[in-house]
C-alpha cells in the first residue's frame, strides 16, 4: 500500500521506511535522516544483526497488501489470520531478508486493527524465526530466512510420450468400476462405527481377512486362515515385510528369476537382503542352480512368470516344495497375474500345496487400480508373529476406511464382476496384439501362456540386430523394451541376431494396439540396411 492509499479505517497508510517498533521501543522515539529509530543521543541504532550492502530495503507496498485480506477477517480469527499472512510475506519473499517492518503501532494504524494483534503477530514469528528484534532497535525479517520456492514434484512413473507405448505392467485404468466403488464407500460411511476409526489392528480389519480368506481359496486354491492375513500396501510392501523378518532371521540373500521382476533387487536390498539371481528352464526355476546356491529363500512367479509368461509345471513345483524343506527355507510367491488366464481356468497358487513353507503375495494393482495400495500377504506360522510385529512398527496397520471399503467390495461380489471385465478387455486386446504381430512381422513367435497383461515376442532373425532395431523403432516413436532388460546377465545379449521383445498391451485399446505394431513395422522396413 503506498502512501496515497488508504486503509479500511479510513487512515492514510504511513512508508514503510517510517519509524519501526518492537513492544518494547517507547512510542515516542523519534526519526532520524535515515529513518531509523533513534536513542536519547540521537543516533541512528543499527540492527540487532549488522548487515553488510548500506541501507536496508523498503517494505514492498505489495506486501502489506497480503496483510488486508487478514485485517477483514472475523474477530476471533484476526489474530492467527494476521500471523499467517505476515508469515507468508516472509516466505513467499515479498518481504526480503533484513527488512526493517513499520512499528506495532504505525502498521495496526494503516491496517485499522488493534496494536495488540500486531504486537503479538511480532512476537509470535520472532519467536518462530522469521523475524528478530532488539530493544530500542526495531523489527525486521530475519536475516536467515530465505524465500520459499515450493514446488511439489511429481515422482510418479511418467508416460513415455512415444506414440506408441508397449512398456509392460500398467493396467487399464478407464477400466475402474468408479460407480460401483462409489457405492461402497457411501455404504461404508454410512455404516461404519466410530471406535473402528482408531488404530487398527497391523493385520488389518477382520472383516476384510476374512472375506480375503473366501475370495483366495475360492479363486486362488489358497488355504487361506484370516489369522494369517496380513493386509499390506501392495505386494512391494509384502516384499519389503519379508526381507526384514528374513534378514532378521540370519538369512542375508534370497533367490531371484532371472530374467525377473528388477523391483526385487531394490527391494530386498533395503531390508539388507541381496538377491541371487538364478536361471530358468521351460518348467520354471532351475532346481539345480537353485541347490547349488545356498540360499534358503526364493522368489517366483510360478502362476505366470514375469516377463517370459511361462506357467511352473507341476513336477517344478513339487521339487521347489522339496528343495524349501530340505533347507529349512521358504519360497515366497507373488502371484502375479494370477487371475488372468484366457485360455482356460488359472492354475491355483503354489501356497495350497505347502502354506508351511510358501508365503504368499497378491494385490488389486492389476485388477482395479495401483493407486489403491491395497494387497495382501499369507505368511507360514513360523513367519507370522514376526511379520506382524514389523508391520506394526512400519505403519501402524493399513487405512481402515480403505480396508472397509474393500471388504464391502467383495462381499457384494463386485471384485468378481470386476475380475470378468478386465479378463474380457485384456483378452480382446492381447488376441488382437498376436494378430497383428502375425500380419506385420511375419514369422514371430509369441511364447509364453494365454495370461496376464504381456507377451514376449521372438522376432525372426532378419530384424536383428537386437540393438539396432531397438534405435529404429524407438526414432519412430514406439517405446518397447526386450527381454535383456529383464535379465541381470545381459553379457553378449545385444549381439544376438533376433529380437525378443515383451510387449504390454493392457493399457491400449484394440485400434492403438493395431497403429502401433503397424508403426513398429514402417520403421523397420523404412530403415535401410
Amino acid at each position: 500500500m503506498t502512501p496515497s492509499q488508504t486503509n479500511p479505517a479510513g487512515r492514510t497508510a504511513r512508508h514503510a521506511s517510517e519509524t519501526p517498533e518492537t513492544p518494547e521501543t517507547s512510542e515516542t522515539s523519534a526519526n532520524d535522516s535515515s529513518g531509523r529509530a533513534s536513542g536519547p543521543s540521537g543516533r541512528a541504532r543499527p540492527p540487532a544483526t549488522p548487515t553488510a550492502g548500506g541501507p536496508q530495503p523498503p517494505v514492498d507496498s505489495a506486501a502489506w497488501e497480503l496483510l488486508l485480506p487478514a485485517a477483514s477477517a472475523p474477530a476471533r480469527a484476526r489474530g492467527r489470520s494476521l500471523q499467517a499472512a505476515l508469515r507468508e510475506a516472509v516466505r513467499s519473499g515479498r518481504l526480503a531478508p533484513d527488512t526493517r517492518l513499520p512499528s506495532s503501532r504505525d502498521l495496526a494504524a494503516d491496517l485499522g486493527v488493534s496494536r495488540g494483534l500486531i504486537t503479538e503477530a511480532y512476537e509470535q514469528l520472532t519467536a518462530e524465526g522469521y523475524l528478530r528484534s532488539g530493544r530500542g532497535a526495531g523489527t525486521w525479517v530475519g536475516s536467515a530466512v530465505r524465500a520459499a520456492r515450493p514446488r511439489a514434484r511429481d515422482l510418479a512413473p511418467r508416460a513415455t510420450g512415444a506414440h506408441a507405448d508397449f512398456v509392460a505392467g500398467t493396467p487399464d485404468m478407464s477400466l475402474f468400476p468408479r460407480a460401483a466403488w462409489a457405492a461402497a464407500q457411501r455404504g461404508v460411511l454410512a455404516e461404519l462405527p466410530h471406535h473402528e476409526l482408531g488404530y487398527p489392528d497391523p493385520r488389518g480389519l477382520p472383516r476384510l481377512r476374512t472375506a480375503l480368506a473366501e475370495l483366495l481359496a475360492r479363486r486362488r486354491g489358497v488355504v487361506a486362515d484370516p489369522e494369517r492375513i496380513v493386509v499390506v500396501s501392495g505386494v512391494a510392501q509384502a516384499t519389503t515385510l519379508l526381507g526384514f523378518v528374513l534378514h532378521a532371521r540370519g538369512m542375508r540373500e534370497v533367490g531371484v528369476e532371472s530374467p525377473g521382476s528388477p523391483q526385487h533387487d531394490a527391494l530386498y536390498a533395503s531390508a539388507g537382503v541381496t538377491t541371487v539371481p538364478l536361471p530358468l528352464d521351460d518348467e520354471g526355476l532351475a532346481v539345480g542352480p537353485l541347490r547349488e546356491s545356498g540360499v534358503r529363500s526364493v522368489v517366483t512367479t510360478p502362476a505366470h512368470q514375469f516377463p517370459t509368461g511361462i506357467a511352473y509345471s507341476a513336477r517344478r513345483r513339487a521339487e521347489l516344495l522339496d528343495w524349501a524343506r530340505s533347507v529349512d527355507g521358504f519360497v515366497l510367491e507373488d502371484d502375479y497375474d494370477g487371475d488372468f488366464r484366457y485360455d482356460r481356468a488359472p492354475v491355483g497358487a503354489l501356497q495350497g500345496l505347502d502354506p508351511e513353507r510358501v508365503a504368499y503375495a497378491g494385490s488389486v494393482s492389476k485388477s482395479l487400480a495401483p493407486g489403491l495400495r491395497l494387497g495382501w500377504l499369507l505368511v507360514p506360522e513360523a513367519l507370522a508373529e514376526d511379520v506382524v510385529e514389523r508391520k506394526r512398527t512400519m505403519d501402524l496397520g493399513h487405512p481402515t476406511l480403505d480396508q472397509a471399503l474393500f471388504a464391502r467390495f467383495l462381499e457384494r461380489g463386485d471384485y468378481d464382476r470386476q475380475l470378468r471385465r478386465c479378463q474380457r478387455a485384456y483378452r480382446e486386446r492381447r488376441d488382437t496384439l498376436v494378430s497383428a504381430l502375425e500380419e506385420h512381422f511375419p514369422g514371430a513367435e509369441v511364447t509364453g501362456i494365454a495370461a496376464g497383461l504381456h507377451v514376449i515376442a521372438a522376432l525372426p532373425d532378419r530384424y536383428g540386430p537386437q540393438e539396432r532395431f531397438l534405435a529404429r523403432v524407438a526414432a519412430a516413436g514406439v517405446a518397447v523394451r526386450p527381454l535383456t532388460d529383464y535379465a541381470h546377465a545381459r553379457a553378449g545379449e545385444g549381439d544376438r541376431p533376433g529380437v525378443r521383445l515383451v510387449l504390454g498391451y493392457a493399457h491400449l485399446s484394440p485400434t492403438r494396439i493395431r497403429a502401433g505394431v503397424r508403426l513398429m513395422a514402417e520403421a523397420v522396413v523404412a530403415d535401410p540396411r
